[in-house]
């Protein structure tokens, strides 16, 4: 294992009842899941609902009981072959998988001897994983990301049965949208990244980067503006797209952002986790790749805000909307200067390959451990299902 990277003097509130809450919200997923759902893979780039409960709690035994006690974890079924993704290929997962009684039983377990470890046991305390308890608000991030992919599972099981596409009642409005504007922001040198001890290692440390002035939205770009790309003929394969997109455009056939329908009257309505809903025309679009946010910026003669462009106006208070959608970046993920993997060199280093995009910001899905300004997702360009919208940017 690595060594320990100095964290930050300010200790983060209440991460051992931010890891409980994760641990509720897993069984109440697993709970509410029909038995003859929770095996299925919907998606290939999805796993089955079981398996991403158990995945969860075999991480917790593996960097407390493992890592740190040095003890074997108590098994009753199969273990690393299952639950260490690298080893079990995620088509094989939904068969492999013990009874979702017997899942529930073991997750239970699981959560409340590792909350007691977490809390009591001395040698658990005294280990630098544990500085500001660092290691909890690590598990409980990792469970919130999860727990945010299995909404994303309950999407394309959504998509999967759904025939003919019925809306629901409209949902009651939380928020009123604004109209768009931009906010023009002057160069000049900013601090991107953070020590604080919640951050993964990929937003670490601080440092100094130069800006040349440049134009953001402070809004992302909103249903109406995508049915209005759609009815142009955005979605035909022109220089708008570029080499890449139009030849994923090509291979795909997509018409529309994810889940969309068009009705027989005209309605347009979108299928999401809970079920199809009218489209609100100015609440931010959902379900689109970065091929089609790179090639909708191009048609509406702007661009995606790089990921410190997008920083920066977070930080400053510029940008309006967040958390809605996560929001792709114009640039693929990289290091930050003086990186070091932590807590373990798999986490980030293996992704910064020059095929995986930036999205910022987090969705109505994520969990507020995850909606911080310098949180750095990332995904291939072809992924639409991360409930993921953009905003645009121009240079000036």
């Amino acid at each position: 294992m690595n060594a320990v990277h100095p964290l930050s003097s300010t200790p983060e509130p209440d991460l051992l009842d931010a890891l409980h809450t994760q641990h509720q919200r897993l069984n109440a997923v697993l709970e509410a899941t029909p038995r003859q759902e929770w095996r299925n893979q919907y998606h290939p780039d999805l796993s089955p609902m079981g398996w991403h409960y158990a995945h969860c709690h075999f991480i917790e035994a593996v960097w407390l009981q493992e890592r740190i006690l040095g003890k074997a974890p108590c098994q009753q079924h199969d273990w690393h072959t299952l639950y260490f993704p690298e080893l079990s290929p995620k088509w094989r997962r939904g068969g492999r998988l013990p009874s979702s009684e017997r899942l529930l039983t073991w997750g239970r377990e699981c959560q409340e001897r590792h909350r007691r470890l977490l809390r009591e046991d001395p040698q658990v305390r005294q280990h630098p994983l544990l500085e500001q308890d660092y290691l909890v608000g690590f598990l409980a991030q990792h469970h919130a990301m999860h727990l945010e992919s299995l909404e994303q599972v309950r999407w394309w099981a959504q998509l999967t049965r759904l025939t003919p596409p019925v809306p629901a009642p409209t949902r009651p409005r939380t928020t009123t949208w604004p109209t768009t504007d931009w906010a023009w922001i002057p160069g000049g040198e900013t601090s991107i990244g953070s020590d604080a001890v919640i951050t993964f290692d990929n937003e670490r440390s601080p440092h100094p980067i130069t800006l040349e002035p440049y134009a953001i939205r402070s809004q992302p770009v909103s249903n109406a503006e995508i049915i209005a790309f759609v009815e142009s003929g955005g979605y035909a394969p022109e220089e708008h797209w570029g080499p890449d997109g139009e030849a994923w455009l090509k291979r795909t056939g997509i018409s529309a952002p994810l889940g969309w329908w068009r009705l027989r009257d005209g309605a347009h309505v979108q299928t999401l986790p809970d079920g199809t809903h009218t489209l609100e025309p100015e609440a931010p679009a959902v379900g689109l790749s970065w091929f089609e946010a790179n090639a909708y910026a191009r048609w509406a003669n702007a661009r995606l805000p790089h990921e410190h462009e997008w920083e920066h106006a977070a930080r400053s208070g510029i940008l309006r909307d967040t958390g809605h959608v996560w929001e792709w970046c114009a640039n693929t993920f990289q290091p930050y200067p003086r990186f070091r993997p932590f807590p373990y060199d798999e986490y980030s280093a293996p992704w910064f390959d020059g095929a995986h995009y930036v999205l910022r910001g987090g969705s109505a899905w994520s969990d507020p451990l995850l909606k911080r300004p310098t949180m750095r997702n990332f995904f291939t360009p072809d992924k639409r299902h991360v409930f993921s919208g953009f905003r645009l940017a121009r240079s000036l």
